[in-house]
């Protein structure tokens, strides 16, 4: 490896619904983080890695910056303000599309504590006429010192590459943290996680609010060309529970068909899952719960 190589961390942050996901899974090429055009899905680090010849660049989907309404809230605030003390850079994402909110106001507020490059990162251009981005750079500019601001389309790839060269640039001089064939520190088991909340979300719409979890009890090799997969689906009420088993387990089949589609497309072999529904109410304000279905911190 040459001595010039460069690496380091980067955190993405910005309202929820910004784009986050969709971003990190065009840049890492993988469908690692969960894609919902629900507000609040991402609740871990989810850390997609950027391998080229001459850089390595991590980078970390924050759970968006929000006002916290309840445990599980705050955990995840804190997860997001914690990052962006660690990184190298931070990437501010903003929807192109809705423009200045209230919402950005309470991130900026923070950045003002943070005393690391921050790009503003201007997403989903594609839905905008290309006359309002000056006026949305405009509104932007000097609320931050930012280092540059980059209009994207993440969904499209417009201007993608230029961002990751700009990155690249500011990246020091370091080590391979990873393999090169490695794409997320997650174990593999969060991400089937995810990808099963994922499809509950998609599935359900608004029926199903983000008051579930999925516990992923068990993935065994039965033999050389299969993986079985046990997982639990927590919500927080008994009607939550109707409406994911569905008519005659309609729903839950589908939801099944669905995750096991993408989670072979992950692991590349065949996948028997078997998902379960368990009632567990109010399970979002339960701190011993909160553990036992992944969401650790320790300075929380």
């Amino acid at each position: 490896m040459e001595h010039n190589f460069k690496s380091g961390f980067i955190a993405i942050i910005g309202r929820p619904n910004v784009g986050k996901s969709t971003f990190m899974n065009r840049v890492i090429g993988q469908k690692i983080a969960i894609m919902s055009d629900k507000a609040q899905t991402t609740r871990n680090k989810i850390q997609g890695v950027l391998t080229q010849d001459d850089a390595q660049m991590v980078f970390i989907d924050t759970p968006g910056i929000h006002k916290p309404k309840h445990r599980l809230g705050d955990f995840m605030v804190k997860i997001a303000e914690n990052t962006l003390n660690e990184v190298d850079a931070i990437l501010f994402m903003i929807n192109a599309n809705e423009g200045y909110g209230k919402g950005d106001q309470y991130i900026l507020d923070r950045l003002e504590k943070v005393k690391r490059p921050v790009f503003l990162i201007i997403n989903k251009i594609d839905l905008i006429h290309p006359d309002e981005l000056f006026s949305l750079i405009e509104q932007y500019k000097d609320k931050h010192e930012f280092e540059e601001i980059i209009p994207i389309s993440a969904l499209q790839g417009n201007n993608v590459a230029h961002l990751l060269d700009v990155l690249k640039e500011h990246l020091p001089a370091g080590p391979q943290y990873y393999p090169d064939d490695q794409v997320t520190d997650h174990p593999e088991r969060f991400i089937i996680g995810e990808l099963i909340r994922e499809k509950v979300l998609q599935l359900t719409r608004e029926e199903i609010p983000h008051s579930i979890a999925v516990v992923i009890e068990n993935i065994e090799k039965r033999d050389s060309n299969a993986i079985f997969i046990q997982a639990t689906i927590v919500t927080e009420r008994k009607t939550q529970k109707g409406i994911l088993i569905g008519k005659q387990g309609s729903m839950l089949k589908t939801i099944g068909k669905n995750a096991r589609r993408d989670i072979e497309a992950l692991l590349g072999t065949k996948v028997y899952l078997e998902l379960w529904i368990k009632v567990q109410k109010d399970w979002r304000n339960k701190q011993n719960q909160l553990r036992e279905y992944g969401f650790r911190n320790d300075e929380y």
